[in-house]
C-alpha cells in the first residue's frame, strides 16, 4: 500500500502555501499519495498570484485520493473565512493553519493517512485566536497524548540534534532540567533512531549545558552534580557519550561520530544547525504514533508574496516522511509476523 503524505497549509500570510506548490513540482513522481490540507481558495489564490505552474484538485475525503490524476495537487479542503494578508499577524490566518493540522493528526490517529509535513505557523497567530499551544509540536503532543521530543535532521550534514528542552527562557533552563527528564530524552531519541532510522545500537552524544562543560565544575555544576552522573547510570543500558562542551563539538564536526546528539537548550542546537542545514534541514516530533516532519524554517513574512521562497527544505521534510512512514510499516509488519 502506497503511503498517504499530508502537507498542512500553515500560515497563509507566510510562505508555506507557496514552498508546497513549488515543491509539489519536484515530488509528484514521488510513491506516495500526496494531499495539501487547507484552504481550496487561497492555495488558488496563491498560485495565480505567483503564476505557479500546478494544477490543483479540491477533495472532500482521502477516498478521493485516487481519482485524482498524479500530474495535479490534491487539497483537502478546510472551508475558512480567512483570506491572504502577506506578512501580516491575523487570528483568522492562525485559526485557519491550526485546524488544518487538527484534521491531519486525527486522519492519520485514524490510519487513514501516515505522515505529515506541516509548513510553518505563526505562534502569535495561533494564539490570538485562541489556540492555547506553541506550535505544532505540543498540539500533537495534546492530539494524540504522548510525550513527544524535538529533532532537528539534516542527512547531507550527518547531522542530528534534540533538544532537552524547547521554548525556555535562558534563565531557566537549569531548572528544567533532571534526571527523569534526561532519561526521558535519551529514551526517546534512542528508541526512534532504532524503529525509524534501522540503527540497530545507537550512538548518542550529550552536550554540556555551560561554557567548556563547565571546565570541571569551575564555570557551573550543573556537568558535575546532574550531568555526569545520570549519564554514567544511563551508559549502561546506552551507548553515550558526554558531556561535551558545545562549541568544540561543532567546531570540530564530532557529531559525524554519533548518530545524534541531545543539546541541552534551543540555540545551543539551533544556532549550529541552521548554519549548516537551514535549506535542507528537516524539523521531526519523535514519539508520535505518525510520523510528521517539517521545514526548519518560518513563515518569513518579509518574503511572503513574492516568489522567492526556497522549497528546498519542505522537500526534504516530504522525503524523509515518506521514508521514515516506510520505515515504520516495515517494522509493524515485522512485529506482526513475530507475534
Amino acid at each position: 500500500m502506497t503511503p498517504t503524505i499530508l502537507l498542512t497549509q500553515g500560515d497563509i500570510n507566510g510562505i508555506g502555501t507557496e514552498i508546497i506548490l513549488k515543491a509539489f513540482a519536484k515530488l509528484r513522481r514521488l510513491k506516495a499519495r500526496l494531499c495539501a490540507v487547507g484552504s481550496m481558495r487561497e492555495f488558488e489564490f496563491h498560485r495565480k498570484r505567483l503564476d505557479l505552474p500546478v494544477a490543483l484538485a479540491e477533495i472532500a475525503a482521502l477516498d478521493e485520493l485516487d481519482s485524482v490524476p498524479r500530474s495535479a495537487l490534491a487539497i483537502l479542503n478546510v472551508k475558512h473565512e480567512a483570506k491572504t494578508k502577506f506578512g501580516q499577524v491575523r487570528a483568522d490566518a492562525g485559526d485557519l493553519a491550526m485546524k488544518s493540522v487538527e484534521l491531519a493528526a486525527r486522519l492519520c490517529l485514524r490510519d487513514e493517512a501516515h505522515a505529515i509535513v506541516t509548513a510553518p505557523i505563526h505562534k502569535e497567530a495561533i494564539a490570538k485566536a485562541g489556540w492555547a499551544f506553541e506550535g505544532h509540536t505540543d498540539f500533537l503532543a495534546h492530539l494524540s497524548n504522548r510525550r513527544v521530543q524535538m529533532l532537528f535532521a539534516d542527512e547531507r550534514s550527518q547531522l542530528r540534534v534534540a533538544l532537552a528542552t524547547v521554548h525556555v527562557p535562558l534563565a531557566k533552563v537549569s531548572e528544567r532540567l533532571s534526571t527523569q527528564g534526561i532519561e526521558e530524552k535519551i529514551q526517546t531519541l534512542h528508541d526512534a533512531l532504532r524503529r525509524d532510522f534501522g540503527i540497530k545500537t545507537p550512538r548518542i552524544a550529550v552536550l554540556g549545558l555551560n561554557p567548556h562543560a563547565s571546565d570541571g565544575g569551575i564555570i557551573g555544576r550543573e556537568e558535575e552534580e546532574l550531568l555526569k552522573p545520570t549519564l554514567k547510570r544511563l551508559a549502561r543500558r546506552f551507548r553515550l557519550k558526554g558531556p561535551f562542551a558545545a562549541d568544540g563539538f561543532f567546531g570540530a564536526k564530532l557529531y559525524r561520530n554519533f548518530d545524534a546528539t541531545l543539546a541541552m537548550y534551543h540555540d545551543q542546537a539551533l544556532i549550529p544547525f541552521k548554519m549548516l542545514a537551514f535549506e535542507t534541514g528537516v524539523n521531526l516530533t519523535l514519539g508520535l504514533p505518525f510520523v510528521r516532519t517539517s521545514p526548519d524554517h518560518g513563515v518569513a513574512f518579509d518574503i511572503a508574496g513574492k516568489g522567492i521562497a526556497n522549497e528546498s527544505s519542505f522537500i526534504e521534510a516530504t522525503k524523509l516522511a515518506l521514508k521514515l512512514a516506510i520505515a515504520r510499516r516495515a517494522a509493524q509488519t515485522r512485529s506482526r509476523v513475530l507475534a
